[in-house]
């Protein structure tokens, strides 16, 4: 073989195993791009998913401590009709027709927002919040059964409203620890 066509096949050799060189390159370089673009749809997946997760852990919490203050105004309201009424039952006065409403309208809106915590948690705070609804809902019946609306005096027993009204303070000082817990706790569940 001549040296020219020596050089022509090493060349046509040259450029073929560039030309399969290339091809192999090109499927790797491909391969590793799928991979790679695949890895970062994942991790980009991954992080959305995760903030996804922290934002909707924040909106629960804020709207649990919403509902706490809500259902801890609602008995504010409660108690202090009952503190304002209770000494005119005491001293023979009956209650009125509007009274008993107002009474009965307190008393549904801790109902409610009592019913509005139980959206969202935990269960221990909404067991707390139902016995406390409980309680509150059984002292307003005392001094309701004790006024008789539209009547002259206390026609009911005295002590049983106090009892219902020291229950009602008990299960409001024990909702109001175990909520402060769940507030001052960043960990707290979700659930």
């Amino acid at each position: 073989m001549s040296d020219a066509m020596g050089a022509v096949v090493s060349a046509v050799v040259a450029f073929a195993a560039a030309v399969i060189g290339a091809v192999i390159a090109g499927r790797y370089a491909k391969h590793g791009a799928e991979v790679g673009g695949r890895k970062a749809v994942e991790a980009a997946l991954a992080q959305v998913h995760g903030q996804a997760a922290v934002e909707h852990w924040q909106w629960v919490r804020s709207q649990r401590h919403q509902s706490f203050a809500d259902l801890i105004a609602a008995y504010a309201a409660l108690d202090d009709v009952l503190a304002r009424i209770a000494p005119e039952v005491l001293n023979g006065q009956g209650l009125d027709v509007s009274t008993g409403r107002e009474m009965q309208g307190c008393a549904l809106e801790l109902q409610a927002k009592t019913s509005q915590l139980a959206l969202w948690g935990p269960s221990e705070a909404y067991s707390l919040a139902y016995a406390l609804t409980g309680k509150s809902v059984e002292a307003m019946g005392a001094l309701l059964r004790m006024g008789g609306i539209g009547g002259t005096g206390p026609n009911g027993d005295w002590s049983s409203f106090g009892r219902f009204r020291g229950e009602m303070v008990e299960a409001y000082a024990s909702f109001l620890q175990r909520a402060g817990e769940i507030v001052r706790d960043p960990q707290q569940p979700i659930s």
